[in-house]
């Protein structure tokens, strides 16, 4: 069976607007998620996402409400263009608690890519353990830039 949904949830010791710079500005992605990341930050704006070895993901931007809400849809496979059967969502939702963010990241669409059934359960796979590995990254980001203001 194929999950519509992956979430992940964490809270994180960093103020909420550093967390936003961190998931949106393209200096910081490639510091804990992609290699290399070109993001133009509005709706409908274009997102790359480089691996070493060449693994590249397109996609675009779907909202941008700072500092509270950034989402995307990345394709599947060669296309160029995101289209419902080529792609799934990835909504990143950031609120306040207490001094640090709490940051939730929901992907959806796998039952809806253009792929058997079990290519479906496996992308779905990759991606919910690919999200765990990815925000354990983050938090290891944040704490390395935390590190580097704190020296003299």
């Amino acid at each position: 069976m194929v999950p519509e949904r992956i979430e992940r949830e964490i809270l994180i010791d960093a103020p909420l607007e550093v967390v936003w710079a961190v998931i949106t500005q393209p200096d910081h992605v490639s510091g804990w998620f992609s290699d290399v990341a070109e993001i133009d930050l509005r709706a409908g704006g274009k997102l790359t996402l480089t691996w070493k070895g060449d693994d590249t993901e397109q996609g675009r931007v779907v909202k941008v409400d700072p500092p509270h809400f950034f989402s995307f849809r990345w394709i599947r496979g060669s296309a160029t263009e995101v289209r419902g059967g080529n792609s799934t969502l990835v909504e990143f939702s950031l609120s306040a608690e207490g001094e640090g963010t709490r940051l939730r990241v929901v992907e959806t669409g796998f039952s809806n890519l253009d792929l058997p059934e079990d290519d479906q359960a496996k992308d779905a796979e990759e991606h919910r353990e690919g999200w765990e590995r990815e925000l354990y990254e983050l938090r290891e980001y944040l704490r390395r830039l935390e590190a580097a203001s704190d020296r003299p």
